[in-house]
């Protein structure tokens, strides 16, 4: 009966042991298998967005490029502009510095004449005083 005892004992221990090898395997399954069905979709659907997402940042990175290229563009007309008007200005100031000198010259010319007209009037009345004078001395 010792020996009947040993190997039914044995054969518990086999039993269990198998048992707990297919528990094992089933709960490795069991794993492998909520893997795949919450986390594989997920990400799925996370790759799906980060392409999407590459594709949007690709399309930004164009528009930026192109609005970088018309930024240049503008930049550079803008310079030009700005030469452009510098040297209009410049020659304006210059035109504006000419009639200046002209006003100044005309104002000395008016000057003169107010002097020769106020000349004229003295040596009008000194010719008359001299000839007032001449007549009372005649």
């Amino acid at each position: 009966m010792e020996d009947g005892r040993r190997r039914f004992q044995a054969e518990v221990r086999v039993l269990a042991a198998k048992f707990y090898e297919k528990r094992k395997m089933d709960i490795g399954e069991t794993i492998r298998k909520a893997i795949q069905d919450f986390i594989l979709p997920e990400l799925e659907i996370i790759k799906g967005e980060n392409k999407e997402i590459k594709i949007a940042l690709e399309l930004t990175n164009k528009r930026l490029d192109d609005i970088n290229i018309h930024l240049a563009d503008q930049s550079r007309r803008i310079d030009d502009l700005r030469a452009e008007l510098t040297q209009r200005i410049d020659e304006t100031n210059e035109r504006i510095d000419e009639t200046n000198n002209r006003i100044n010259r005309l104002y000395e010319v008016i000057v003169r004449r107010e002097e020769q007209e106020k000349l004229e009037i003295r040596v009008m009345r000194l010719e008359k005083s001299v000839e007032t004078l001449m007549r009372k001395a005649a």
